[in-house]
């Protein structure tokens, strides 16, 4: 008895062994490994191994559709990983039917291809719902009831995509009867065109179909049935099925490229705006079809193609023909253009323009003081840090606050505003706020739902964008005046910026001239990273060539180099004035490959990215401002007072092991500096403001640091465009912890 039971388990694994949905698994595994490498890239987003920081798995977990996670939201996401899924059935059929040749005698092959190779995707599907449910549940966010309703939206959308491409496929591709009646005739050299750039024999046929042993397959009854016998059939008609099956597949996969560039037309219309995971896989269908298709026409030779392409695509990318320049909006382009170069740059800001702009300057702090109606004010200097739409929250949420319960005295007190990336958002977004209540009584700065509005999604508008308009160069322009530029991520992540504000930042730098003159409302600098020399930019309504080189005593000999650039006096010919406070705020927060780079019109060009790279926190342009006008703030003011508002808590106190981690950390160790920026520029601005209270004095310094860290959640919210309402309810919760509470409470005894 124990015998036979051995001989059954035996049998029973051997039948699971050689099922046809195993062997496939086992043959991408094999063959397919770059294209099963895309299913673990998307394994490796879904669960949060990789990108976690940046919040990759909530776009999976919990998309968004038009400002909501419901049933269309999830649809979409469905719809689109079953493009995903069918665009990988597509390819690895045309790669791999002919390993399995008993297919073609089949009714609907492609179809029972499909079903027998689900293993993968259903295992994906799996995780997409149990992740989304188990967050949604253990987030508070929904019920089992709503929970599962999303679930059905995503299996909703799964099964239209398939269903209506498995019917295509039903009614257009050929089996071996409807094969035979049309084979009379054909030349028997058949098998030489059978797939273009690889030549079959027989004894290759033979040999490939001998080494994949399969015994049963699924039907489209989900039921298992044995694999007959094929040896009656000719060799060269059964490739032939394949051969007009793959024909199909190409003309599928060619017609999804064109909806998807015709889909990029409408990137200014909301509901074409799918959420970004769904983009996601929108973009892995593009990556699959181009990998499969380079492999079925080349086979051995694929590899060689596939980098002879990429240098291929380098080299007209050089020369203009593939690519486009981003721009800033506003500025003219078509004039003489400055040339950026050291001589050019101390030629623009020597010592005349330095004194120039610093009594220009000093006027604004004489207002600045009369407006504060003390004899000698507190100098306030707001610094927030960069982190997406987690840092604008948390960047508004401190500041409302405490402008709030010091009754409208910290804004009054405000001097300057500086920082990166998304908090330089939060922070415009509210100085706006705060000029425009100054008019109207129906503007309330201190109102919740402008946090919501600051906070209100950016990703799935980029993503859209990317998938399909500027993979396929962009084909939208817009005019500005007499300037004319390209659609692109860039111009949709200024669009619907503008759109989540209601069109309150859609103004000029010029705009905030006369009221920054007259100390309405505080100055701001806007300081984008240039990418040509690691020099800042320094974006302000005003002349500023005292920002771009650290002061040094009068009758020093030492020689210090330009760190830093005016853009109003570098572009005074390019209608720098003019130039989008949007735009400002995009080179200052541009992610690399979220957002495209922004070419300034110099000769050579130079291009600037996130102001982080330089300065993630803003200290460096307070600290600077501070210097240069250190003796009228030691003659008009009773002290300084710098508030961080910083998204990213400070983890320079926890110390990694580096012991025996593997061969792999070993080699990316050396490059590990590179991920420590951060922590770099906490030790720089520790120096920085260590020299300001030697310079002003212990007494006449305050540094309060208002940080962000989890409240109500186990880890810190993403550092993205893109918040999740549990991640916005944490953020502004944070303000309640004992730190920042502290802090608070200060800041209001020093403004009293």
């Amino acid at each position: 008895m124990k015998n036979i039971r051995k001989y059954v388990a035996k049998s029973l694994i051997g039948k699971i062994y050689y099922s046809f949905a195993i062997q496939l698994v086992l043959l991408h595994l094999r063959s397919h490994v770059l294209l099963t490498c895309i299913w673990i890239l998307l394994g490796a987003l879904i669960t949060g191994t990789i990108a976690n920081l940046f919040g990759a798995k909530y776009l999976f977990w919990s998309p968004e559709y038009l400002g909501e996670v419901n049933f269309w939201s999830f649809f979409f996401l469905g719809f689109c990983f079953a493009s995903f899924s069918m665009t990988w059935n597509l390819s690895t059929y045309m790669l791999s039917a002919h390993h399995f040749p008993f297919l073609a005698t089949l009714k609907r092959p492609f179809t029972k291809y499909c079903i027998n190779n689900f293993i993968i995707p259903a295992i994906f599907i799996v995780l997409i719902l149990y992740y989304h449910i188990q967050f949604e549940i253990h987030e508070g966010l929904f019920t089992w009831e709503r929970a599962i309703y999303n679930c059905a939206g995503f299996i909703f959308g799964v099964f239209s995509l398939v269903i209506f491409l498995l019917a295509y496929f039903i009614y257009t591709n050929k089996d071996i009867l409807s094969y035979t009646k049309n084979l009379e005739g054909t030349s028997s050299n058949f098998l030489q065109s059978i797939t273009p750039g690889k030549v079959l024999d027989l004894d290759e046929i033979r040999s490939e179909v001998k080494s994949w042993r399969v015994e049963s397959y699924l039907t489209e009854s989900l039921l298992p049935r044995p694999v007959r016998s094929i040896a009656h059939y000719s060799l060269d008609m059964l490739m032939g099925v394949f051969k007009q099956n793959h024909t199909n597949a190409l003309v599928v996969q060619l017609l999804s490229l064109v909806i998807l560039v015709l889909l990029g037309i409408s990137i200014e219309n909301p509901n074409t705006r799918i959420p970004a995971g769904a983009s996601v896989f929108l973009f892995m269908s593009i990556v699959v079809a181009l990998i499969g298709a380079i492999i079925y026409w080349f086979h051995h030779w694929s590899f060689t193609v596939l980098v002879a392409l990429f240098l291929v695509l380098n080299f007209l990318a050089k020369q203009g023909v593939l690519s486009h320049k981003n721009k800033a909006y506003g500025l003219d382009y078509t004039q003489e253009r400055p040339h950026y170069h050291f001589d050019t740059l101390s030629n623009l800001f020597n010592i005349n323009s330095i004194e120039e702009d610093k009594r220009n300057t000093i006027q604004i702090l004489e207002r600045w003081k009369i407006r504060t109606g003390e004899k000698k004010p507190k100098m306030v200097f707001i610094c927030v840090s960069g982190g997406g739409l987690k840092s604008a929250t948390w960047a508004m949420q401190v500041i409302r606050t405490a402008d709030s319960l010091t009754e409208g005295s910290l804004m009054r007190h405000t001097m300057l505003m500086s920082g990166a990336s998304g908090g330089m958002i939060g922070m415009t977004y509210f100085r706006e706020l705060y000029w425009r209540s100054q008019f109207s009584a129906r503007v309330n700065p201190y109102d919740i739902q402008h946090i919501y509005n600051i906070s209100k999604d950016l990703l799935n508008p980029i993503a859209f964008t990317i998938v399909t308009n500027d993979l396929f160069l962009p084909k939208g322009k817009f005019k500005l005046g007499t300037q004319q530029y390209v659609k692109d991520r860039g111009y949709i992540f200024e669009h619907q910026l503008n759109e989540n504000t209601q069109g309150l930042l859609d103004r000029t730098l010029d705009a905030y001239k006369i009221p920054e003159e007259l100390a309405q409302i505080p100055m701001l600098f806007i300081t984008p990273y240039i990418v040509n020399d690691a020099r800042r930019m320094v974006i302000s309504p005003h002349k500023v060539a005292y920002m771009t080189i650290a002061p040094m005593p009068s009758g020093a000999n030492a020689k210090i180099d330009i760190d830093a650039v005016d853009f109003q006096r570098l572009f005074e010919y390019q209608q720098a004035p003019n130039l989008k406070i949007l735009s400002a705020l995009r080179m200052n927060a541009t992610y690399p490959y979220i957002l495209p780079s922004v070419t300034l019109p110099t000769k050579p060009n130079i291009e600037v990215m996130d102001a982080g790279y330089r300065d993630n926190f803003g200290i460096e342009s307070a600290t600077r401002f501070i210097t240069v006008f250190k003796d009228w703030i030691q003659a008009n003011t009773s002290g300084v007072v710098i508030i961080a508002a910083r998204g990213i808590p400070r983890n320079i106190r926890q110390i990694q092991a580096n012991d025996y981690d593997g061969i792999l950390k070993s080699l990316v160790d050396p490059l590990g500096i590179a991920g420590k920026i951060i922590a770099l520029q906490d030790f720089e601005h520790d120096k920085d403001i260590s020299f300001l209270y030697q310079l002003l004095g212990k007494e006449k310094v305050q540094m309060l640091w208002f940080t962000y860290e989890p409240t109500t959640r186990n880890e810190e919210a993403s550092m993205t465009f893109h918040l999740t309402e549990k991640e916005r309810y944490d953020i502004l919760k944070a303000i309640e912890t004992k730190t920042n509470q502290a802090n608070l409470q200060y800041l209001k005894l020093l403004l009293q």
